[in-house]
C-alpha cells in the first residue's frame, strides 16, 4: 500500500467521525458556552514530539493528546533535536461543516493540498526551546495545517508530510474539542559505513574491494534508496554486487538481482573519478520495506591504476527527500596506499655505481623468505608491467606500484600483524666483474618510490682477491727461470765431459 492510499484511508475515517460529530451539534442550541461547538475565536497550538523510530510498534496512542513523559515506553525512545518543521494553514474553513467535508474529500498528497492565502505559517526547530525533541507552534487560528519536515540531521529519514487540524475532538470526551494538539512523528536513522579490503593484494593491477554497509530506514514507506560512490581517479571500476546482511554481517537468505531489485550505473569519469550509482527499483524498495531489520551491503570491485594514497567515501540516500535535497548520509573515509622504492646499486670496492644488475621482487606476509613468492607485473608502464628490474648507468632503478607494507584494509598494521607485507630483492644477474648476491635483500614500502632509496652493495669477483691463472705473468717467470737453470745444468755436464776426454 502506498503512502497516499494509507493517508486516504486514515483521513476518510477521521472525516466521517468529525462530520458525524459536527452534524450532531446542529441539533443542539447554539451557545457560546456549549463545548461541542467550535469557537472560531479560540487560538490553539500544535506541539510536535520528535523521536527516533523504534524497531517495533510502541502501541502508544496517536490521538492528539499528550503522552505522559514518564511512560516507560516513551522513556526508552531517543529524542531528536535539530529537526526543522514548518506549518502552513490550508484553505479549509473548519468553523463550517462544509470545510470538514471538503477536507475529508481531499485524497491527494498532503504536501500539495491547497494553501489558505494569508493563512498562518511558520517554522521551528526541535529542542530549540530547551525541551529535547519538542517544538510548539502557538497562537494558531482554527484550521487545517500542513506539517512538513524541511531540515534534519544527516542520517535522518524525514517523516512524510501530514495534515493536522486545530481543534480535534477530544478522544476521551466526545462532546468537546481540544485546541492544543500533540503529534509524535518519528524519524528513521540511517547509518552507513565503508571498508576496503586490500590485505591480500600486493601490486597495482590487483582487485581492490570497497564494501558499503547501510541501514534500511525504519519506515512504512521507502520511496527511494540509492548508494553513490565517487571513486578516486586512481581507481578503475570493475563490478558491483548487492545483498542484504544481518547486523552481524551474516549474509541473509534473500537474493537481490541486478536489473530486478536494483540497477548499477557506472557513469563517465568526472574530474574526481568515476561515479558508481546503485539505485533500488520499486521491487527492490518493496523488499527493503519487508526487511527493515537487515542492512544493505554493496561490494564495489575496482583496480588500482596509479601509485599514491587513495582516499574514498560513499553516500547513502535512504529516501527521495535526501536525493532531492542532496542530504544523504556519508560513509567514513577509507584509504589504500601504494608506493615503492628506488634501488641504488654500488660496488664495495670503490662505491662505483653499477649498471646492468637485474632483480626480482618477492613478497610474503611472514618474515620468512622461504614462504615468499615472486611479484610479477609490477608497475603501470606500457606496454606491460615489469617482472625484472635492471639498474641503469646511474646505478638506479625505480620499483613502484607495490602496496604499503604497514597499511592494510584501511588501517596501519605492525610487523607481524595480519596484512603486513614483507618484501625482498633477489638478484638474478650480477653487474659485470661482481659477484651475485648470496641472499635476498629485505625492504619495506612505506612511501612513494622517490622518497625511499634502498642501497644494495656488490663485491668484486672472488671478494676482490686475484685467483692464480695458468699462463699468467707470474707463472711464466717461474717457467722461464726453470728453463734457464736446466740449460745451465746441461751446459756444465757437456763442458765436464769434454774436459775429461781431453785429459785422457
Amino acid at each position: 500500500m502506498n503512502a497516499s492510499k494509507k493517508w486516504r484511508g486514515t483521513r476518510a475515517a477521521a472525516a466521517v467521525l468529525a462530520g458525524a460529530l459536527a452534524a450532531l451539534t446542529l441539533a443542539m442550541p447554539a451557545s457560546a458556552a456549549t463545548p461541542n461547538l467550535i469557537d472560531p475565536d479560540t487560538l490553539g497550538s500544535i506541539t510536535l514530539h520528535k523521536y527516533e523510530a523504534p524497531d517495533a510498534a510502541t502501541g502508544l496512542p496517536n490521538n492528539g493528546m499528550p503522552i505522559d513523559p514518564a511512560n516507560p515506553i516513551l522513556q526508552d525512545l531517543v529524542e531528536l533535536n535539530g529537526v526543522t518543521f514548518s506549518y502552513t494553514q490550508l484553505d479549509y474553513d473548519l468553523t463550517e461543516n462544509s470545510g470538514w467535508t471538503a477536507l475529508a474529500a481531499y485524497t491527494g498528497d498532503p504536501a500539495e493540498a491547497p494553501e489558505l492565502v494569508d493563512g498562518a505559517s511558520g517554522s521551528g526547530v526541535t529542542g530549540a526551546a530547551g525541551i529535547d525533541g519538542v517544538v510548539t507552534f502557538g497562537n494558531l487560528p482554527v484550521g487545517a495545517y500542513l506539517i512538513e519536515e524541511t531540515n534534519y540531521p544527516i542520517g535522518v529519514t524525514p517523516s512524510a508530510p501530514f495534515i493536522i487540524t486545530v481543534p480535534l475532538t477530544n478522544p476521551t470526551n466526545d462532546n468537546e474539542w481540544i485546541y492544543n494538539v500533540h503529534a509524535y512523528p518519528k524519524n528513521a536513522i540511517t547509518t552507513a559505513e565503508k571498508t576496503v579490503e586490500d590485505s591480500e593484494d600486493v601490486k597495482i593491477g590487483d582487485d581492490i574491494e570497497f564494501t558499503i554497509t547501510a541501514d534500511i530506514p525504519n519506515a512504512e514507506i521507502i520511496d527511494a534508496y540509492q548508494i553513490v560512490d565517487v571513486l578516486d581517479e586512481k581507481l578503475d571500476y570493475l563490478s558491483t554486487s548487492v545483498s542484504l546482511v544481518d547486523p552481524d554481517g551474516v549474509l541473509a537468505d534473500i537474493v537481490l538481482v541486478e536489473g530486478t531489485h536494483y540497477t548499477v550505473v557506472p557513469a563517465a569519469a568526472t574530474i574526481d573519478g568515476p561515479i558508481v550509482t546503485i539505485a533500488f527499483t520499486p521491487a527492490g524498495l518493496d523488499l527493503l520495506e519487508a526487511n527493515i531489520l537487515f542492512q544493505v551491503e554493496a561490494v564495489i570491485t575496482t583496480e588500482v591504476n596509479e601509485v599514491g594514497e587513495i582516499v574514498n567515501e560513499a553516500t547513502v540516500f535512504p529516501n527521495q527527500a535526501a536525493i532531492t535535497n542532496n542530504t544523504g548520509t556519508p560513509t567514513n573515509e577509507v584509504i589504500t596506499k601504494w608506493g615503492g622504492i628506488t634501488l641504488l646499486k654500488v660496488s664495495s670496492e670503490d662505491a662505483e655505481l653499477l649498471e646492468g644488475a637485474k632483480f626480482q621482487v618477492w613478497s610474503s606476509q611472514t618474515n620468512d623468505f622461504t614462504t615468499a613468492t615472486q611479484v610479477t607485473g609490477i608497475g603501470t608502464d606500457l606496454p606491460a608491467p615489469s617482472d625484472t628490474w635492471t639498474t641503469g648507468t646511474n646505478g638506479q632503478v625505480v620499483i613502484e606500484g607495490l602496496r604499503y607494507s604497514n597499511w592494510a584494509d584501511g588501517a596501519a598494521v605492525a610487523p607481524g600483524a595480519a596484512g603486513y607485507l614483507y618484501y625482498w630483492l633477489v638478484e638474478i644477474e650480477a653487474p659485470e666483474d661482481h659477484e651475485l648476491l648470496a641472499a635476498p635483500v629485505p625492504f619495506t614500502v612505506t612511501t612513494p618510490a622517490a622518497t625511499t632509496t634502498v642501497e644494495v652493495v656488490n663485491v668484486p669477483n672472488n671478494g676482490g682477491f686475484v685467483l692464480p691463472l695458468t699462463g699468467g705473468t707470474g707463472t711464466t717467470l717461474f717457467w722461464a727461470g726453470g728453463a734457464m737453470l736446466l740449460a745451465g745444468a746441461v751446459f756444465l755436464a757437456i763442458y765436464s765431459r769434454r774436459k775429461s776426454n781431453a785429459s785422457a
